[in-house]
């Protein structure tokens, strides 16, 4: 029982970091249905920033832990934003009204392109950061020698997604960029008539699930310690699986896919080969969109005629 503990809050904290990338990818299907495949290299982006912005101020000699992080969030979010607004603007926005498959191999394209740009200027080595965050709360201690703990790190992880899953969600239910989002996602050309500015409503969608993305990346780094060029690429495939399970479109179905995804690699790692994780986790995929096409919060897709 307390392995089963431990490996379920393994699993919540990676599956959120999972769930923030995948609400990027769920807002900008469910706006102009394509899928920004380049969303996992600005999650790269992201951790690189954030770990640029540590080792500059501790070389000023700015080392107060709370200020750095914060100070690193807030950069992180800001870059990742202009990445975001200058992808969709320069790679995106011209290609909007061709032929499907275009944009589709456009944000391929634009994916390789990050991943080398990063790789380039970067270098391909690992960038490693020692642990900032230490110590946590020990929830039980078992006679066996097996005790259930939760990092400091691992609440601020938790409760980050939480803040910001509610935030946004509210931003989306209750705000007027919320409701032209949300027009938008209806029908484009009639949001457009009534007076939407559907291009700008796009450009915001993008960069606020890039600065979401900003967040997951630095919060990768803080608990993992060790990023590269290629972290993009894995988390990224891994996010879309969890925005397709949850329902591509739907924010509460991205979390929840991000969870799922999360504690199935968790719990596969724990009892069984680690090696095989993937496999399980795109295996759980599989049936559930045998049974359930739109994904387990997705709403089915009505074509208009």
């Amino acid at each position: 029982m307390e392995y089963f503990l431990q490996q379920l809050i393994n699993g919540v904290t990676l599956g959120s970091i999972y769930g923030l990338i995948a609400i990027g990818y769920t807002m900008v299907y469910g706006i102009i249905g394509m899928i920004n495949f380049a969303h996992g290299e600005i999650f790269m982006i992201g951790s690189f920033i954030a770990l640029a912005v540590f080792l500059a101020l501790a070389a000023i000699g700015i080392t107060f832990l709370p200020l750095v992080i914060l100070l690193m969030i807030i950069v992180a979010m800001l870059c990742t934003a202009a990445w975001g607004w200058t992808i969709e603007r320069v790679a995106y926005r011209p290609l909007r009204g061709s032929f499907r498959l275009a944009p589709l191999i456009t944000a391929i394209g634009m994916s390789i392109f990050l991943q080398n740009f990063v790789q380039v200027t970067q270098g391909a080595r690992v960038k490693p950061l020692p642990p900032q965050i230490q110590g946590g709360l020990t929830l039980m201690d078992s006679p066996s020698g097996i005790v259930v703990q939760i990092s400091w790190i691992q609440i601020i992880i938790i409760a980050m997604t939480v803040v910001l899953m509610t935030a946004f969600s509210l931003i989306i239910s209750r705000t007027s960029l919320g409701r032209q989002q949300r027009a938008c996602e209806q029908d484009r050309k009639m949001a457009s008539l009534l007076g939407v500015n559907v291009d700008r409503t796009i450009s915001l969608t993008f960069v606020m699930g890039a600065a979401l993305a900003a967040v997951a990346g630095m919060m990768f780094l803080l608990y993992y310690g060790v990023i590269d060029f290629y972290i993009g690429f894995i988390a990224g495939v891994k996010a879309f699986t969890a925005a397709v399970l949850g329902g591509i479109g739907s924010l509460p179905g991205a979390m929840l896919g991000g969870l799922a995804i999360g504690l199935i690699e968790t719990f596969w790692s724990g009892y069984f080969s680690v090696e095989y994780k993937d496999v399980a986790a795109f295996s759980i995929l599989a049936i559930v969109l045998i049974f359930m096409p739109s994904g387990l919060l997705g709403r089915p897709e009505v074509e208009k005629v």
